[in-house]
């Protein structure tokens, strides 16, 4: 079928084989006219729609894009799209992208795995959790040609997914309580709303999306609440609303007495903001940190703006995302159970937490175990002098 030109002038055709697998068409030659015109008309409708993918001699990459157009934009969520998208230039593309989607066996996908290579070119090994990843997102590409009978069966589904080796979890990187008070000193000095910024980060160990994502609405003043319903995340075509990363992200958090006096107070300052942008002001939502216009921030503003603040304030450097962290290693030392944490994090699971925290935990417990001391030791006396 004819489809039009290339760049070059060069005629396009399309062509596509029907294969006659129910043997009663072949038995009457009305049948199989009748199911040959009403594939011809698909196949017509296909191409005129540009919806088409020719299996023959296509290569993954070409597949590819098709996957990214077809589905991948319209199924996935921004985040997942965004490490599918990764893996598929770092890792997918330069070790397979050159062979046809239909010559691709197991052995090719094993071989893939046992050789994936650092982007960067570094030494290091990959971590089990990036090969992991790797394989999940060649799996979804290839089910999809299974499914869109571009392929019979999907080669990786026959090779067994990498184990993820329980990696040692890396003691986070918090503020004590010295450092936290020397940090809301210095914090002072910045405008209102990264004051605010800084102050829930701690106080209720919000994500920095979903700090972003916070509006009025989300924040009751009466009751000392706020709301987490949603996050402001990088996507690829600048910042997105999404969904909260587990069905636990969404929650009430309670807020300290002074934190909520604070929120009033910045409230009427957000509102004076606003009146002094007039027409500059385009946004209807009311976000709590934004621009001049209305608009939330950026994701990477507050990071950003956490680095160079830290330097010029001569405070600690630890990530923006460790202040949720401290947060919830403060708890921790003021004896607050891990279910509580966890809930107040948004965590999908107690055992994360106990994962996420663990020093910080078996500290407390020790420091616990030590102010019963007191008591053992009397006793243990008592028995000497007997």
């Amino acid at each position: 079928m004819e489809a039009g030109y290339d760049a070059k002038g060069k005629r396009l055709r399309r062509t596509k084989t029907i294969r006659i697998e129910d043997e009663a068409l072949l038995k009457t030659t009305k049948k199989l006219r009748d199911y040959l015109n009403e594939e011809l008309l698909k196949f017509k409708v296909e191409v005129e729609a540009g919806e088409y993918i020719a299996p023959e001699k296509m290569k993954l990459a070409d597949f590819i894009k098709e996957w990214e157009t077809k589905y991948a934009v319209k199924e996935l969520s921004e985040t997942t799209l965004n490490n599918y998208l990764s893996h598929i230039k770092n890792h997918i593309l330069p070790a397979l992208g050159h062979m046809r989607i239909d010559q691709i066996k197991p052995v090719h996908i094993v071989n893939f795995l046992d050789q994936i290579k650092r982007a960067d070119g570094k030494k290091k090994p990959l971590s089990t959790r990036t090969i992991e990843n790797a394989y999940l997102t060649i799996r979804n590409i290839l089910q999809r040609a299974v499914e869109w009978q571009i392929i019979k069966s999907n080669p990786a589904s026959a090779v067994k997914k990498p184990k993820s080796k329980k990696e040692a979890v890396k003691e986070v990187q918090v503020y004590d309580e010295k450092e936290v008070e020397a940090l809301f000193r210095a914090v002072q000095n910045e405008p209102f709303h990264w004051r605010i910024f800084t102050t829930l980060a701690i106080a209720a160990g919000l994500r920095r999306g979903e700090l972003l994502g916070l509006e009025w609405s989300n924040v009751d003043l009466e009751n000392g609440v706020i709301r987490i319903n949603k996050a402001i995340v990088k996507g690829r075509k600048g910042s997105v609303e999404k969904s909260p990363k587990t069905k636990k992200s969404n929650r009430l958090v309670s807020l300290p007495n002074s934190v909520i006096a604070e929120l009033k107070l910045y409230r009427r300052h957000w509102l004076k903001q606003k009146l002094q942008a007039g027409d500059l002001w385009k946004e209807e939502k009311e976000y709590l940190f934004c621009n001049i216009d209305g608009r939330h921030f950026y994701p990477t503003t507050p990071t950003t703006w956490w680095r160079r603040f830290t330097k010029r304030a001569g405070i600690r450097y630890i990530r923006l995302h460790d202040l949720r962290h401290t947060s919830a290693t403060l708890l921790i030392n003021q004896g607050v159970h891990a279910k509580i944490i966890a809930e107040r994090l948004g965590h999908s699971d107690i055992r994360v937490t106990m994962d996420i925290y663990g020093h910080a935990l078996q500290k407390a417990d020790h420091e616990a175990a030590n102010k019963l001391e007191h008591l053992f030791t009397n006793t243990s006396t008592s028995s000497q002098i007997k």
